[in-house]
């Protein structure tokens, strides 16, 4: 499937600096990028992270139920 990836100039010149250094297309650079991304944010952090932020709000309720 084709895309198309709007970025400002400063982005384009980094990710063209990047590419020149690395020896790789932009695209070969942007999903590399994409894949690192979905490999630091899984499915665990965002439980992790639903967790700690939501289960303060139950700890009295998981206290008692505990008892």
């Amino acid at each position: 499937m084709a895309m198309t990836l709007r970025l400002d100039d400063e982005e384009d010149d980094v990710l063209g600096r990047l590419a020149q250094i690395e020896g790789r297309s932009k695209h070969e650079i942007m999903r590399r990028a994409l894949h690192e991304y979905a490999e630091n944010h899984s499915r665990a952090e965002l439980l992790d992270r639903v967790l700690d932020s939501e289960l303060p709000r139950y700890a009295e309720a998981l206290r008692r139920l505990g008892e």
